[in-house]
Formats: C-alpha cells, sequence, structure tokens
C-alpha cells in the first residue's frame, strides 16, 4: 500500500512540474517577440525623483499600476539582457539636495530630475553632454520629440543651445480650462480659442460674486499666487510682450536687464486686477480643491492639468465632465505659455558611459513614456504619442502650447528668476490681493537694480 501511494505521489509531482514548465515556457512565449537589442554588459545605477518604483493602487482612482521595476524587468531586460539597472527613489521635496551630493559622490550615472536642477548642474559642470552620444547612434531618432521642446528648452539644453545635456522625458501640462457650466449659469460668453489676459479679466470680473442660479459664491479665476516656477506670470510675460531683457544663461554678467519695462508695467497692472478675483487661499497654493469635479466654484483655471477631471473619468468611467470643462491655449499671442520639462541627464563621470547611454534612452524613448502615461498618467514629450487616449483633452492641448513656446530670460533656469523674481512677484500679487499693491514703477525700478547688481557679482 505504501508503495503505492508513494508511486502516486512521485507520478502527481512529475504532473506539477511539467505544468509549471508549461507555465513558464508560456511565459517566455509571451516574451520571445522582444528582440535583444544588445548583448553588451554594464552596470547603471539610476536616482529617480518622485517615480514610483513597486507596483501599487492608484490613490485617487483606486486603478492598479505598475511599478518602473516591473517596467525594467518586462521591457528593458530582454532587450538588454547583460546591463543591470539598480533604481533608486529620491522624494522631490529634497531631490535637488539628495540628487547633486549623488553626482558629486559619484553614486548615479542616471538620473531623473527637474529641469531646473538639471540646467544649475550643467552649468556646475556635473553633467555629461550628450551630443557624442547622439550623433554616434544611428538608432536615436531626435525627431520623435516635440519639435518645439527638442529645440528650445533650458531643461535639456546648455544656455546658448550649442549642447544637449539631457533628454526630454516628461512634460507639465499648462493649459487655461473653463467650466461651460458656470459661464452658462452666468449668462457669459465662452472662452476663445487663444484668450487674451484682457479677455480672462473682462470674463472673470463678470463671474465673481453670487451665482445667479444657486446663490453659491463663485470666483472668475484661479491661478498659485505661490508658485515657485511662476508659471502663469511666464504665460503673461509672453502676452505682454516682456522679455526680460538681452543676453543669454551663459553669460549671466553681460545680460542687459528689462525690468521695468513698459510692458512689464502692464503685466503687472494685469495682477493687480486679477488678483481680486480668485478665492485667497491661492496666495497658498489652495482653493482649488474642486474645479474639474461636480461642485466646482472657480470659472477659469489659469495653468490647469486637468487632472481631477481625468482622474474622476478614470475611477467612475463617466466621461461627461469633459464636455463642462474645456482647455484653451495658453496667454501667449500663439497660445504660449510656461512649459516644465523633466529630462533625465548622465552624470558626467558616469562609470560606464556606454551602458548609461542605452538606459537613459530607453527610459526617454517610445516603450517608457507610454508606461508612464499608461499608469501615471504623466505628460509625454513626443510628438506622435499615440497611446495617449482620445478624451485626454487637456495633455493634446498641453502638447500644442509645448510646440509653439520657447524659453526667455523669464525662466526658472534662470538663477535671478528663480532666487529673487518668484518671491518678489509673489509678494506683490500677496499685497495686491489685500489692497496694499505698492507702486509698480517703483516696485519694478527696484527689481531692475537688483538684477544688475546680481549680473554684476557673477
Amino acid at each position: 500500500m505504501r508503495k503505492k501511494l508513494v508511486l502516486f505521489l512521485v507520478i502527481l509531482s512529475m504532473f506539477a512540474l511539467m505544468a509549471c514548465s508549461a507555465e513558464s515556457g508560456s511565459t517566455d512565449d509571451e516574451k520571445s517577440d522582444i528582440e535583444v537589442v544588445s548583448e553588451m554588459e554594464g552596470d547603471v545605477r539610476v536616482a529617480l525623483a518622485g517615480f514610483q518604483l513597486e507596483d501599487g493602487i492608484d490613490p485617487i482612482t483606486g486603478v492598479e499600476n505598475k511599478g518602473l521595476e516591473t517596467f525594467i524587468k518586462e521591457e528593458f531586460q530582454p532587450r538588454y539582457p547583460n546591463i543591470k539597472v539598480s533604481l533608486t527613489q529620491v522624494p522631490w521635496e529634497n531631490a535637488q539636495a539628495k540628487q547633486t551630493a549623488m553626482l558629486q559622490s559619484g553614486d548615479a550615472d542616471v538620473l531623473y530630475t527637474g529641469g531646473a536642477f538639471a540646467t544649475q548642474w550643467y552649468q556646475q559642470g556635473l553633467l555629461k553632454e550628450l551630443d557624442e552620444l547622439i550623433e554616434g547612434d544611428a538608432d536615436f531618432d531626435s525627431s520623435i520629440y516635440l519639435e518645439g521642446v527638442w529645440e528650445n528648452s533650458y531643461s535639456t539644453k546648455s544656455p546658448d543651445k550649442s549642447a544637449h545635456f539631457g533628454i526630454p522625458a516628461i512634460l507639465g501640462r499648462r493649459v487655461t480650462v473653463y467650466d461651460k457650466e458656470l459661464f452658462d449659469q452666468w449668462g457669459v460668453e465662452y472662452l476663445s480659442e487663444n484668450p487674451t489676459p484682457e479677455e480672462i479679466l473682462e470674463k472673470a470680473k463678470q463671474m465673481t460674486g453670487k451665482n445667479p442660479e444657486t446663490g453659491e459664491q463663485n470666483y472668475g479665476v484661479w491661478w498659485d499666487g505661490k508658485s515657485l516656477n511662476l508659471s502663469t506670470f511666464v504665460a503673461l510675460t509672453h502676452a505682454f510682450g516682456v522679455t526680460g531683457g538681452e543676453g543669454t544663461l551663459d553669460d549671466p554678467k553681460n545680460i542687459e536687464w528689462n525690468l521695468n519695462s513698459p510692458e512689464m508695467v502692464e503685466t503687472f497692472e494685469w495682477l493687480v486686477e486679477a488678483s481680486q478675483y480668485p478665492p485667497s487661499d491661492f496666495l497658498n497654493t489652495l482653493g482649488n480643491e474642486n474645479f474639474g469635479l461636480e461642485s466646482n466654484n472657480i470659472a477659469i483655471y489659469l495653468d490647469g492639468t486637468g487632472a481631477s477631471t481625468m482622474g474622476e473619468i478614470k475611477s467612475t468611467g463617466d466621461s461627461s465632465l469633459l464636455e463642462r470643462f474645456v482647455p484653451v491655449l495658453n496667454l501667449g499671442p500663439n497660445g504660449e505659455g510656461w512649459v516644465a520639462t523633466d529630462p533625465f541627464v548622465m552624470a558626467k563621470d558616469a562609470q560606464d558611459v556606454e551602458a548609461s547611454w542605452e538606459v537613459l534612452k530607453f527610459l526617454t524613448g517610445y516603450e517608457a513614456q507610454k508606461h508612464n502615461y499608461e499608469n501615471f498618467t504623466y505628460t509625454p514629450t513626443l510628438a506622435d504619442a499615440d497611446f495617449v487616449t482620445d478624451d485626454d483633452i487637456y495633455m493634446k492641448k498641453a502638447a500644442e502650447i509645448a510646440e509653439v513656446t520657447s524659453a526667455t530670460l523669464m525662466d526658472e533656469a534662470n538663477p535671478f528668476f528663480g532666487s529673487e523674481m518668484a518671491p518678489a512677484v509673489n509678494g506683490f500679487i500677496s499685497k495686491a490681493h489685500n489692497g496694499n499693491a505698492p507702486d509698480i514703477q517703483s516696485y519694478l525700478d527696484d527689481l531692475q537694480k537688483r538684477a544688475e547688481k546680481w549680473s554684476a557679482n557673477q
């Protein structure tokens, strides 16, 4: 009896092994259509600001998503079986300091980071220029990227635009969005496709107060009154023709600043009036929590993303909010605005340059951008992002804006802009909202003197 039992168990084990073998074979078959790109060997250390590494669940939509570790295992390793990729996640809150330290100590080869951080690292000599690698790689095609981003972004090109130090990976979405339902309730004509600052003011003023149908308090406009990158202010400078001066960021000592021009005065006059139409919490980047949702009370959102609306659609499957919250171009004469570009970059002293290039190139390519969009709705930098869903009208509008926008001195890549102008502009907005706006010309004359002193000290 015992012999029969043993024999039965042996046969059962054989069937189990056969089943496992068949299951494993089926997984291999599923991946067999991925061809090996290179047998190159190497170890590459990748430091990523804010990326999700492990699989998880989207806190807004409740939908499962794949982390970068799974993506590397399923998509990169079959193509490059002999390149080992080590991933380190760095929270955005201390990304600049942490990643700077990693570059200085030689602890990272490839990094994903904020555009302004990358620009500063390049100017400090911490990043490798990529042009030689780009030109020597017949498989790399720069035309897959949005031309406006590839040619103009300070986040990936040297200040004189002569060299590439990064590859654009993720765009920020900055589009003007308006609530058709509130416009209808107030009897106000919808925004034009390319609204001017004057049009925004006129219509925001009409829709600030008690809603004539619901009796609830409405606000005509919202923007981030405490923005570190001054995205709305940058869009206004495009609209009013403000350049900030003449010169390039690679030669800050010789910039001829023009911050107290009549055009800049117009920009600040707009801020004075517009600051009366948002909820007071806009001064602390708050007050817009319901925009894009059923209970919204703000008519126009400057530099919106559409994230709340798209998250609600993904969660419920109900796309009716798309009819209500409509995106249009930004405030520049051709729809320009501020376009955030976050790149992948390579450390100047990367331990394995060839392997690091293959990793960097893959993480900024089609498959990676498709993964990032489908799992985390990151905005692609590709000219033909055919994986973007038809209903994602906000992302498509953001791509239109990116194509027509070029960088000026009014950009976060400008050290003076980030360290001096952002606090000055935000401080002015706060005072204007509270009815204490300083004399504009005097305020700008002082800013001009500070800029000239800053350049003299470079």
